[in-house]
């Protein structure tokens, strides 16, 4: 039994959660298919719709940090996403509008009262310098569009019981890795650890996502902190989740260039 990510848009999230455990039960953990738990972890962590604020710190080399505060606006399972800088006073009011999962990216900066779109590689490129990319951010189904996936042998991470999933992209598939290893809670359908390989060499780990705090809110379960740690600079990233509300109905009119200036 295969849920395509389209036809669960429309339901409510709390009957998604139950729907997940009854096809977990029935299908039987052992015969589920790595394409399967992948699509389901790809619902739980994009819901319908969703507004939040979010704390994003920065660690360099040296040890310096950087903070900022967002708010942040989500539609169609992710495929619409904007972004509102709130801290700090240099960026306040600087927007990211990013359309058909991280394909198109507009950045609006309030001091000029300009916007521009970034060319299509850009979605490859840091956000505000930190250890997330634009496609880290916004490529909601880029997992299951761009890659291949097999199911291997489950493992423990995060002292949880955990699917492990393997990604590989697809050869047509422009996505920023070239490989991808996933650790799926199995009670929760969230991913607890994502290591990420770098783009021209498939053994070479570029970075590790670590998600933690897992809490349910409004029928969905969140993880509440993740940790990026990028392994070739030697710098990581948190970000962590002050508030986050999926019972919201999102007007199309908030992701658009006007939406932006708002």
């Amino acid at each position: 039994m295969t849920i395509s990510p389209k036809d669960v848009r429309g339901v409510s999230r709390t009957v998604l959660v139950l729907t997940i455990g009854a096809v977990a039960a029935l299908h039987g953990q052992n015969e589920m298919t790595g394409k399967e738990i992948l699509q389901m972890m790809t619902e739980t962590m994009n819901p319908q719709q969703s507004q939040a604020i979010m704390r994003m710190t920065i660690v360099t080399t040296s040890g310096q940090e950087r903070t900022f505060e967002y708010r942040t606006f989500s539609k169609n399972g992710g495929e619409k996403s904007l972004m509102k800088y709130l801290k700090p006073r240099r960026v306040m009011g600087q927007a990211i509008l990013m359309l058909n999962d991280a394909d198109d990216i507009w950045i609006y900066f309030p001091r000029t009262k300009r916007i521009r779109k970034l060319a299509t590689h850009a979605k490859k490129q840091k956000l505000e310098g930190s250890d997330f990319s634009y496609e880290d951010m916004g490529a909601s189904n880029t997992f299951i569009e761009e890659y291949e996936t097999v199911r291997h042998d489950d493992e423990e991470k995060e002292n949880r019981q955990c699917y492990t999933l393997e990604l590989t992209r697809k050869p047509e598939s422009s996505a920023g890795y070239s490989r991808i290893m996933l650790w799926v809670d199995k009670e929760y359908f969230v991913p607890l650890v994502i290591d990420y390989y770098h783009d021209e060499d498939i053994e070479l780990k570029e970075k590790q996502l670590i998600c933690s705090d897992i809490q349910l809110i409004d029928g969905i379960y969140t993880p509440m902190r993740c940790i990026m740690q990028n392994k070739l600079d030697d710098t990581q990233t948190s970000i962590e989740i002050v508030e986050v509300s999926y019972k919201v109905d999102l007007s199309d009119e908030i992701f658009t260039e006007m939406g932006m200036q708002k």
